[in-house]
């Protein structure tokens, strides 16, 4: 789901999270010719709310180490720690991890004497479908994935399911070296997980926070666009920006839930401090 902003906790958890926001192509298997793997660091600023539908923003300014490796098996990269199974040229099935970062309740009005909302991860399989290409230089793909949320927050608890469909559009080379990417797609989630992001138990319930029991269905609508440039064969930067509406949730009615739409923007860049001489493809 990838909503919340990094706090201070968990710093080993941001650095993989950031390994996901390399914002190059990566709709399907790798391209061939790519190093089998890079290590380096990143910098950059990013926006995002609070949690779902809040008004609250959280801003941040990160320096982070991160690690892609893009193995045919098996690949460290943006879309997360992925063990794949290549079904057809068109299909591909694979068990992934990914994550979002922990938002603490006494930073957010609307929150406060609520527990945290702790570390996310979401472990479960994906199947990606290639369909057929708009025009040269690009790939147009079909993302299914289907995960069991855990929080980690003084243990690990698992806190329901999400189904995340989008669709990715990569461009290579749409001018002076840059390449982007559109996506969108939409989160629905079990009643437990949207329990979590805004149901409010008696136990916290307050004259202007009423009691409210979440149910399963919508979460969101998602719309984004990222681009990425190589400055040198070392350096690369990028930006992006992103468009979340829940004013379609199945939860509206929350008094978490104050706002129908929400941007998140990005922009930073990455410098490989390492690489492997082998090759994706070799």
């Amino acid at each position: 789901m990838k909503f919340f902003s990094v706090s201070k906790q968990l710093p080993f958890l941001a650095a993989l999270t950031l390994v996901l926001c390399q914002y190059g192509a990566s709709a399907q298997a790798q391209p061939s010719g790519l190093p089998l793997w890079e290590v380096g660091g990143f910098a950059g600023s990013l926006t995002s709310p609070a949690y779902p539908a809040s008004t609250e923003r959280l801003n941040r300014n990160l320096v982070l180490p991160y690690f892609i490796y893009r193995g045919e098996r098996f690949s460290v990269d943006r879309d997360g720690i992925d063990a794949r199974l290549r079904l057809s040229p068109d299909y591909e099935l694979d068990l992934g991890v990914s994550g979002s970062f922990p938002a603490m309740s006494d930073g957010i009005s609307v929150r406060q004497g609520m527990p945290d909302m702790g570390t996310l991860l979401e472990f479960g399989p994906r199947l990606k479908v290639k369909l057929p290409s708009p025009g040269p230089g690009m790939r147009l793909g079909l993302d299914l994935p289907l995960r069991e949320v855990f929080e980690v927050s003084g243990g690990t608890r698992g806190q329901g399911l999400v189904f995340e469909p989008a669709m990715a559009l990569d461009m290579a080379n749409v001018g002076g070296g840059w390449s982007m990417t559109a996506k969108f797609g939409l989160t629905w989630g079990d009643q437990q997980i949207n329990q979590y992001f805004y149901g409010v138990a008696p136990a916290y319930a307050t004259a202007l926070r009423p009691a409210f029991e979440a149910q399963s269905g919508l979460m969101s609508a998602r719309a984004s666009l990222s681009a990425s440039k190589s400055l040198n064969p070392d350096v690369r930067v990028f930006g992006y920006a992103r468009m979340d509406y829940f004013g379609l949730s199945a939860n509206t009615a929350s008094p978490l839930h104050l706002q129908n739409s929400s941007p998140s923007m990005g922009l930073g860049l990455t410098w490989t401090l390492g690489r492997s001489e082998a090759r994706v493809g070799e």
